[in-house]
């Protein structure tokens, strides 16, 4: 088992955890963020309906709302190396089969099948990351400083979130347009059985259940608490908020004759949110988690009202500039949130529910938005992203008057 640090020096989580694990951690996470986008942009252009690639995008995500938090059960239970391993090769073997059978004359119908079959599969690494760290920190710090360095541990996992989720769409955007729809999927597929399977090997593996010894785990009904599933709402906003903005903004793009460029422009989400997602581990102590959620959720809302409003590609741009201050900051509350209510031996599972939110929610608004978009139009799907905020926002208030009970 990994060990803490004597007590002749101060404990390191970068000491700790090993200098070579954040940038491995960090590159198993892109393909996570590159396959929904890279699906929805491989299907419309293979099959030419932004309705079927909505679609396709959808059934990913229903993979990994029916598997994904089993991934977290197992993880917790058996270990991360081995869930790991099986989940990064199958999923790399899925991806490369609909990179392949987008194009051929195949029913769409299997289409939908092996998309299904990519997010149940999808590695989880984002909270089986965050789920090795708490762990560490646990056993390694005491007291206020424990407090501390797990709120800045979640900041920086959640601007890293941020940067893939963000520049995930940037980096298919940029293969689509230079290399054609097929190399974001296949480009996904390597990095997974590369980084994801480098991940899994790390030694922080054992940190987790899995080398022979009985881990205590409190009951499985203590995951349907408040405190656990509100944070796990709140995620799912944030996921339908990334597809609602994504699916509106392809087709804001496409009525300028350059939809293959959405992605480019979502990038520009991504500046002020991983730069105050990282600003969050300054924030005083009195700036309570609560409160924070309240007031960046609202940040959040204000800018995506703002959307429709957009005339051009740069007004697009001054809006997701706005929205990205509310979503780094956002993402760190709940992570934060769920990680103080998560159940004795129940992290991974836990932080495994809340990415799935995370995907979930994007790819059944990535589906909904791409219908909106094809029978109402464009001026009527730029109103879903602010939907999709409200949902986070509502969440935000539920927590607060819950927590204001407890």
């Amino acid at each position: 088992m990994h060990t803490a640090l004597t007590t002749t020096s101060r404990p390191s989580l970068l000491r700790e955890a090993g200098p070579a694990y954040f940038p491995v951690a960090l590159m198993a996470r892109l393909p996570f963020a590159m396959m929904v986008v890279g699906i929805l942009t491989l299907v419309v252009s293979a099959r030419g309906s932004l309705a079927l690639g909505g679609l396709t995008s959808a059934m990913t995500g229903l993979g990994t709302a029916l598997f994904g938090p089993a991934l977290g059960a197992l993880a917790d239970r058996y270990g991360q190396r081995r869930v790991l391993l099986w989940a990064g090769v199958s999923n790399s073997l899925l991806l490369i089969a609909i990179a392949w059978l987008a194009f051929a004359p195949t029913r769409d119908a299997v289409i939908l099948a092996i998309a299904f079959g990519i997010g149940a599969t999808m590695p989880q690494v984002a909270p089986l990351s965050r789920s090795r760290l708490v762990g560490i920190i646990g056993r390694s710090f005491r007291g206020e400083r424990r407090s501390r360095v797990l709120n800045g541990t979640m900041a920086y996992e959640s601007a890293a979130d941020e940067v893939v989720f963000v520049f995930g769409p940037v980096v298919v955007g940029l293969l689509a347009t230079t290399q054609g729809p097929v190399a974001p999927v296949i480009g996904a597929a390597v990095l997974a059985l590369v980084f994801v399977t480098a991940f899994a090997l790390h030694p922080t593996a054992r940190v987790e259940a899995g080398d022979g010894e009985t881990i205590e785990q409190a009951p499985a009904i203590e995951l349907l608490r408040a405190r656990v599933l509100i944070p796990v709402v709140g995620a799912l906003g944030m996921g339908l908020f990334f597809g609602a903005m994504l699916t509106s903004l392809t087709a804001f793009m496409a009525d300028r004759g350059v939809p293959e460029q959405a992605g480019l422009v979502y990038g520009a989400m991504g500046i002020g949110s991983a730069a105050l997602a990282l600003s969050v581990a300054a924030f005083p102590a009195r700036f309570s988690l609560t409160a924070r959620w309240l007031v960046f959720g609202g940040v959040l809302v204000a800018g995506a009202a703002a959307v429709p409003l957009a005339q051009d590609v740069a007004g697009m741009a001054a809006c997701l500039l706005i929205v990205g201050m509310g979503i780094g900051p956002t993402l760190v509350t709940q992570y934060s949130l769920a990680a103080e209510a998560s159940p004795v031996g129940r992290s991974s599972t836990v932080m495994t529910m809340l990415g799935s939110g995370v995907v979930v929610g994007q790819s059944a608004a990535s589906a909904l938005v791409g219908l909106v978009a094809e029978e109402a139009g464009t001026t009527v799907a730029m109103f879903a992203p602010m939907v999709a905020a409200s949902v986070v926002l509502g969440a935000a208030v539920a927590h607060a008057v819950v927590s204001r009970r407890g």
